[in-house]
């Protein structure tokens, strides 16, 4: 499929040429679901920790007499029931194991989040940025005259350089390298910008083909 060329000075550029296998895919939301759990799992691990019942150092006599004392019976200081002991049912820390999950898998739902997103219209590549783009200005009038509010910017490494600057105070954009492109972020943001160059980068990566 040919995609545009967006260019940031307006001017008129050539068009691209991505494969359908990566932006023409039907898309399956219980895949995609699946990979973004498993990315949350790596994201945000489970650290805390609190002391259960047999983890609390102490004496594990009975406070009071099992009968005979009129009031209700106690083990001992050591359960949840009392001020320093154990906690019931508290979280245990990474106890778990991450699900792991298969790269063609992992390749394939990025690919059909790509084809989500081209769907949708919401696809746009950027010419790579060969020179310094200094002034946010500059980058919010190209943002706003192509409708491009609320974006994920995937970029290659020399048109990040170029682009950091007047990018970093936009509200609502969001500027990763294409090595970190990821699903989630995919989806958080409406428009998603890839620069030339990544484009190509991904396809290749995905697809191991070049081109």
């Amino acid at each position: 499929m040919k995609f545009p060329l967006l260019n940031i000075d307006g001017s008129k550029a050539e068009s691209i040429e991505i494969s359908d296998k990566l932006v023409k895919l039907k898309v399956n939301h219980k895949l995609i679901k699946y990979v973004i759990d498993w990315q949350f799992n790596h994201l945000k691990p489970r650290t805390a920790k609190t002391k259960q019942r047999n983890e609390i150092k102490g004496s594990t006599k009975k406070i009071v007499p099992q009968k005979g004392g009129g009031g209700a019976i106690h083990a001992s200081k050591k359960a949840p029931l009392f001020v320093g002991g154990g906690v019931a049912h508290g979280p245990k820390g990474a106890v778990y194991k991450i699900k792991k999950i298969n790269k063609k898998v992992r390749k394939l739902a990025l690919a059909q989040t790509l084809s989500k997103k081209n769907s949708d219209k919401n696809l746009h590549i950027l010419a790579d940025v060969k020179n310094e783009v200094k002034k946010t200005k500059v980058f919010n009038k190209f943002l706003e005259v192509n409708k491009l509010a609320n974006a994920l910017i995937i970029s290659d490494t020399d048109s990040m350089k170029n682009i950091n600057k007047s990018v970093r105070n936009i509200k609502n954009i969001k500027l990763i390298k294409d090595e970190g492109a990821n699903i989630y972020d995919l989806f958080k943001y409406k428009n998603v910008i890839i620069t030339s160059s990544s484009a190509k980068k991904i396809q290749e990566r995905i697809l191991n083909e070049k081109g």
